[in-house]
Formats: structure tokens, sequence, C-alpha cells
């Protein structure tokens, strides 16, 4: 016989259990339990079972509730004396055979020792099948339900997440979707709850359901607690906005990318976001050149300013070309979170466990935010049949050269494509309402995906927002209203602030001047020699070298630059330039 205490206090034999009544005794019993094989004293026996309401005689009442429960032994086969009188208390011995909560310990240090996740996950599954509902739900004591129950929720909502993280990690988004709907709904106050239901929808491609829960989590948090969501939600939430892929699920220091354990790539397709529109003749193009059926690695460099959706497409094309690539599609990411590059070290180590995962197979990697043609010469793949997809704000035409592949460079959106984009993210009958008001709304932006992207976020949150009063208060102070206030990322002023600010000195002030100059586009390398005041030979390696940070459109002479750098570098950044000068 054993006790059952992860749920309603029940005597068990292993295949029949009786549920004790509420009763003295059973509250004993459970404050005991809670405490197995260490001394509780007498004191907080008494507490547990009258709270601050004692009696005269309750030390006497508490040796006649250890009698009852060694009768009660007695009858269901249980030695007497697992109940200990010790100085200055009682003590009960168990052992992970005889009590489901120290088994249930036993699993989750097992797990955690664990070579690979599906064993890890198996632990854990089997230690969280231990629960049998509401903790303590047949012992009356208020001291113990305050006490002694949060500190075993705790300890079942941290097996909890790390189940949903594995599973996820996985590739089992979709199967863990129905539990995660479930706790987060009976744990509304529970943030990384909801962070990973948000994630595995996000993870499915269901990029709207995703946002919704965002909202409905933060307005929870705001009306319950007066909180904003935290940072850990937030920055999930500019993810999606962004269209971003997701970090690897399950790396919270004992995942794959710590311990070198192998993950599968989801076969469900969780990176490419649910709303991307257009860019038809785009994915057209990389399509073809990734699917070419020449042996050999194909490499792939999609260029252009931040902002214009290059990590979007990637992902999107990649998730088309899912089936093409036996080994499975994997994304590494060249910068950390704060901007800056990621070491040789870190790099190889992902790129050894995308490999091992790959087992050899062609697999497509996406390169996402290469800083320079510097940082990936050592880890391009030479293995015949991968396939490598390279974004950045750099043409990397020296890489190109020297290692083979092929450049594209994208623009912003096309004035259809962006009202498109709109009325897939306010809803058509929203942008149907007032089309003009829209085009507005898009210029004012540029076309840029992220620009509009934060500008639609914005107007999801005030739906009765008219869409060109919103158009007419961005013009006001465009680069300072072109951001969401909880999350400082996903600001086009900071993004195109740091990308400018990577450029040389010489050529971030010859960028400013050629914004503020009144030369007709296309610019001729005559004209832009004059504004930056330097012979034609000198001119014209400034303009080259903007051209291939992605700061001006064209080349060999003739050059344009997008309406939205433009307006910042001569506004936004060239004030603050200026200021910095003066």
């Amino acid at each position: 016989m054993g006790f059952q205490i992860l749920g309603t206090l029940n005597l068990t034999d292993g295949r029949d259990a009786a549920v004790l009544q509420p009763s003295k005794p059973t509250i004993l019993l459970a404050a005991l339990l809670l405490r197995p094989n260490v001394v509780v004293s007498v004191s907080s026996l008494l507490g547990a079972i009258w709270g601050e309401q004692q009696p005269a005689a309750a030390k006497a009442a508490l040796q006649t509730c250890v009698l009852r429960l060694r009768r009660l032994f007695t009858k269901h086969g249980i030695a007497g004396n697992a109940i200990e009188s010790v100085p200055g208390g009682y003590r009960i011995i168990a052992d992970a055979e005889t009590l489901d909560l120290l088994r249930f310990r036993r699993l989750i240090r097992s797990a955690e020792t664990e070579p690979d996740l599906e064993s890890e996950l198996h632990s854990l599954t089997e230690a969280l099948g231990l629960w049998r509902g509401a903790l303590l739900a047949n012992v009356p004591s208020d001291v113990l339900r305050r006490d002694e129950v949060p500190r075993l929720t705790e300890e079942w909502l941290r097996a909890s997440e790390r189940v949903h993280d594995l599973k996820m990690a996985l590739g089992r988004s979709r199967e863990v979707l129905p539990d995660l709907w479930r706790t987060a709904r009976s744990y509304p106050g529970h943030e990384r709850f909801a962070e990973q239901l948000i994630e595995a929808l996000y993870r499915t491609g269901r990029q709207t359901e995703a946002l919704v829960e965002y909202r409905n989590v933060k307005q929870y948090l705001l009306d319950e607690l007066g909180l904003d969501p935290g940072p850990a939600l937030q920055r999930l939430e500019a993810t999606i906005l962004r269209g971003d892929e997701l970090a690897p699920a399950g790396t919270d220091g004992r995942g794959p990318t710590a311990t070198g354990r192998v993950v599968r790539p989801e076969q469900t397709p969780p990176i490419a976001a649910s709303d991307f529109t257009g860019r038809v003749s785009d994915v057209a193009l990389l399509t073809g050149w990734l699917g070419d059926e020449r042996p050999g690695p194909r490499t792939v460099v999609l260029t252009g300013a931040p902002g214009i959706g290059k990590t979007a497409l990637a992902l999107h094309v990649a998730d088309r070309m899912r089936t093409r690539f036996d080994g499975g599609l994997a994304t590494l990411r060249m910068r950390r979170p704060d901007g800056t590059a990621r070491t040789a070290a870190e790099l190889t180590a992902e790129l050894v466990r995308i490999r091992v995962a790959g087992a050899g197979r062609p697999g497509l990697l996406i390169l996402d935010d290469v800083l320079d043609a510097e940082q990936i010469r050592g880890v391009l793949p030479a293995d015949a049949g991968h396939s490598v997809l390279i974004t950045s704000r750099m043409s990397l035409t020296g890489l190109v050269a020297t290692h083979g592949g092929r450049v594209h460079r994208l623009d912003p959106f096309t004035d259809d494509e962006a009202v498109e984009f709109l009325s897939v993210l306010l809803g058509s009958e929203r942008t149907a309402a007032e089309p003009a008001a829209v085009r507005q709304l898009a210029a004012l932006c540029g076309n840029f995906p992220l620009a509009l992207r934060i500008m639609a976020a914005r107007l999801q949150v005030r739906p009765r927002t008219r869409i060109a009063d919103c158009a007419q208060w961005l013009r006001d102070d465009r680069f300072t209203r072109m951001a969401l206030t909880d999350d400082p990322r996903m600001s086009i002023t900071r993004i195109f602030g740091s990308w400018l600010d990577e450029l040389d000195a010489r050529l971030s002030d010859a960028l400013v001047r050629i914004a503020r100059c009144s030369c007709r586009e296309p610019m001729t390398l005559t004209h832009l020699a004059e504004v930056l005041d330097r012979p034609v030979p000198a001119a014209g390696q400034i303009l080259e070298l903007l051209a291939d940070a992605g700061a001006l459109e064209g080349g060999s002479g003739t050059y344009t630059m997008h309406e939205l750098v433009r307006a910042f570098a001569a506004d936004g950044y060239g004030e603050r330039t200026s200021r910095l000068a003066a």
C-alpha cells in the first residue's frame, strides 16, 4: 500500500484507491506527506489542523489523530510505524514507491539527466501523469492550501512548461496546442503559458490568432493586475509582427543548442508568415534558382535595405520549397538580439547541430541578416545538393565572386502590393471603406513592409480609428510615430539609425548630403560628385560603397534612393548627425 497526494489524498495498493474522508486525521496525514521523511513540528501540525483557533486540548487531540491514522494504516495493510513519534513532532516514512509526490520528483530529476529530448519528454510526461486533479481536494485545511498548494503547483508548472517546450523542439507544435489552450485558460496570469501558446500558434502558421491571443493576454494583465506583458511576451509579439523566425524551442540551457541534442526540423510549416502577400516575381525567381537541378551547392544572396522584407521573403520561399529538401530547413540568425554579430564559435556549434539533424541529406540553410562576407566565408556548405539562402543589407558581391552564387536585390512593395498587404493585416472591409487613405498611408511608409506592419499594428489595436486620421497623424511626425511604443525595436528610426550608424562616417555623411540635394532621379555620378564636393573617381567609390550597403539603388554611374530612406537620411538621421556635429 502507498499514498497519493497529487490530487485527492488517497490510500492505494497500485490498482485501487481509497479516498479518505475530509477529517482532522486526513489533514494530519496530508501535513506529514507534504514533508516526507522530515520531522514536522507539533506547532506546524496544530496550525494545519486548527489554524489560529486551537482548542485548549489541541495536543491531546493531535495524539488521538495519530492513533486513528495508525489504526487506518493497519486496516489497509500499511505498517503502523510508518508514522514515527520523535522529539518535537512526527515524521512519516515514505519513498518513491510508496508516495506519488516522491515518485514525481524522482522522475523530474531523471528527466534532467536524460541524454536526448525524447527520453526527457517521456520522463516528464510520466511525472505529470501522476497528478489527478485539484490538490488536497479532500483535505479541509486553509493553512495547507495557502502554504503548500502554491509550492506544489509551481513544481507542476515548471514541468508542464518544459513539456511544452520539448514538444515544440521536437516539431510537435500542433500536437501541443490543445494542452496549451487548456493550461493558458486555467492559469490566465501565468505569462509563460501564454507565451508558449502564442509561440505554438505562430510556429503552425497561425499568425493572426497568435496576435489576437497576445492582445487578450495584454488586456487581462492590464485589467486584473495593472501591468504590461513581460519582456519575453513583448519580444515574441515583435518577432511575429516582423514575420521573423523564432529561435529553436526548448533552448533554455538544457535544450538542443546547449547540449548538442539533435532536433529534426518541424514537418509542419512553422516559419513562414501566414499573412505573406505579393512578391510573385521574386518568389518565382528565388525558387527557380534554389531549385536548379544542376549538381553542387546553390547559394543565393537576397539583399536590400532593412525593413524591406528580406527575411519574410526568404522564409516564405523556404516554406514553399519544403518538400524539395529531404535534409530539412534551418535558419541561422547571424546577429544576437542586441544587434551584435554572433561569434564564430556560436555559428560553428549551431551549424554542427543543423548538419547532424539533416543526416547528410540535401537541405536548405537560411543565413539571416549577414553583416559582411567575412562572417560566413567559413560556414558555407560545400556538400553537393545543399543550398544556402542569405539575407543581408550588403550585396556581398565579393563572396559571390569567390564562392559562386546569385544576387537578388529586393525592392519595396509596389503600390498594389502595399495596398494588398494592408488589406490582409487590417481586413478587406476596413481598407475598402477608405481606399484613398490606404494608398496615402502606404506612400508615407514608402511601401516598406516593416513600416506598413508597424502602422497596421497601431490600427489593429485602435479599431475605431479612421485610416485617413492615422495617415494625417503619421504625416505630422513621420519617423517618431513610425514605431510601437511597447517595443523599441519595432521602430523605423531605430532600425534605420543603427543601419546607418554601422556605415563609415564618410559614407553616412555622404548619404545625408545626397538625401538633402535637389538632384532629379536617376542621379548621375557627375551631379553627385558636385554634391559631395569630391573628384569624380573618389565620389564614384563612395557611391558604389553606398549601393553595396543598400543605401542607394543602381550603380555604374546612375543612382536612385528609396523615398523612405531619403526622407529618413535627410530628416530623422540628418538632423541627429547635425546636432552631434554641432
